[in-house]
C-alpha cells in the first residue's frame, strides 16, 4: 500500500467506522444473554451433576451393594458398607460420597447394573461448608425421590446410545 492510500484510510478512521458498523448491526440482533436465577438454558440428558440413589416404583432402593461404582470410582469419592438381609438380598447400610473428591467422571453410574447411583440433572449444589458436602445414604435417596422425574427422562433418551 502507498504512502498516499495509507494517509486516505488513516485521515477517514476507517478501523473506527468498521468497528461501529459491526456494533450497529449486533444491535438489531436476537439477544442471546440468559437472566441466569431466573431464566436456565437446556441441559443435556447426559448432564452429570449431583448425585443421587434412585428406588424402585414400590419404593424399595435399587441398590444391591455389589460395590461396582466404590471400586470404578478413580477418585475413590465412594464408601459402601452392606449386609445381607434376612430375605438373602444384600443391601447397603452406608453409602457415602465424598463429593470434594467427585471428579464427575460418571464411571459409577455407567458401572451400576440397575441404574441405582446416578448423576442427576441439579448442577446447583454450591453449599457453604465443606462438610454439607459429604452425601450419606439419606441425603443421597432423597435427590433421587426429588429429581426421579427428569433422571429417568434422561435415562430413557440416553438409552439408544448405552
Amino acid at each position: 500500500m502507498s504512502n498516499i492510500t495509507r494517509a486516505v484510510w488513516s485521515f477517514a478512521l476507517w478501523e473506527l467506522l468498521s468497528g461501529m458498523s459491526l456494533t450497529l448491526r449486533a444491535m438489531f440482533r436476537r439477544k442471546v444473554t440468559l437472566n441466569y436465577p431466573y431464566e436456565k438454558g437446556p441441559l443435556s440428558p447426559r448432564f452429570r451433576g449431583e448425585h443421587a440413589l434412585r428406588r424402585y416404583p414400590n419404593g424399595e432402593e435399587r441398590c444391591i451393594a455389589c460395590k461396582l461404582c466404590e471400586a470404578v470410582c478413580p477418585a475413590q469419592a465412594i464408601t459402601i458398607e452392606a449386609e445381607e438381609r434376612a430375605d438373602g438380598s444384600r443391601r447397603t447400610t452406608r453409602y457415602d460420597i465424598d463429593m470434594t473428591k467427585c471428579i464427575y467422571c460418571g464411571y459409577c453410574q455407567e458401572a451400576c447394573p440397575v441404574d441405582a447411583i446416578v448423576e442427576g440433572p441439579n448442577a446447583e449444589f454450591a453449599t457453604e461448608t465443606r462438610e454439607e458436602l459429604f452425601y450419606n445414604k439419606q441425603k443421597l435417596l432423597l435427590n433421587g425421590e426429588r429429581w426421579e422425574a427428569e433422571i429417568a427422562t434422561n435415562i430413557a433418551l440416553d438409552a439408544p446410545y448405552r
